[in-house]
């Protein structure tokens, strides 16, 4: 059973602080452990919170996941609307963030949303849902920009921005995965790099002179 609204409007600031910690907390353990070997024990300890302080705020584990969900979405949708893909450049400073954070955590984890998907849509209805509604929040924010660079003539002929969006996510998440299981950001470079440049126009080349 999620947390209700209701009970998190009525939360005090300092009970707001405690919820946000006992988040984080199961949102790191989760990341580097998975959701099967993470136990609200661990949480627990790692929030440095009682059994009825956590009891509180989350009725169950599944409650815990779920607003592990809404954090790891949040944070990537963010992200992804502070990046600027309404030009080239931008697009491709994008497309080196994506690597450079692979390359820092040597693919381990995954994608953080997409991690959580693969592990709980054939166990858990209800957040394979939540996971869900997270990719089209970020396919979403992909589309902001990328409808800017179709706009402007920047995308190849025949180029459908929104469904440029679900494929560069779809390469995204598969070249995540490729990094994951092989330590190793090429593939994920790869994959990035023949979409965009069968997608992208070049800009032209000023004359010499």
């Amino acid at each position: 059973m999620e947390t209700s609204a209701f009970q998190t409007a009525k939360l005090t600031p300092k009970g707001e602080r405690t919820r946000a910690r006992i988040v984080e907390a199961a949102t790191q353990l989760i990341y580097e452990r998975g959701v099967a070997r993470t136990t609200t024990e661990d949480v627990r300890a790692a929030a440095e919170v009682s059994g009825s302080q956590l009891y509180h705020y989350f009725a169950d584990k599944e409650a815990l996941v779920q607003a592990v969900i809404v954090r790891q979405t949040d944070a990537v949708v963010d992200q992804q609307e502070r990046a600027d893909l309404t030009t080239i450049d931008g697009l491709r400073a994008w497309r080196d963030s994506v690597l450079r954070y692979a390359q820092g955590t040597e693919g381990r984890g995954g994608c953080p949303l997409g991690s959580l998907g693969g592990q709980l849509a054939e166990s858990d209805a209800q957040a394979r849902r939540q996971v869900a509604v997270g990719f089209e929040r970020w396919s979403a924010a992909l589309c902001d920009g990328l409808r800017t660079l179709h706009a402007a003539g920047q995308l190849a002929p025949g180029t459908d921005p929104d469904a440029l969006a679900v494929t560069l996510l779809a390469v995204l998440q598969g070249g995540l995965l490729l990094a994951q299981v092989g330590r190793d950001i090429r593939p994920l470079a790869t994959a990035l790099d023949t979409l965009l440049s069968l997608a992208v126009v070049a800009p032209a080349s000023k004359p010499a002179g």
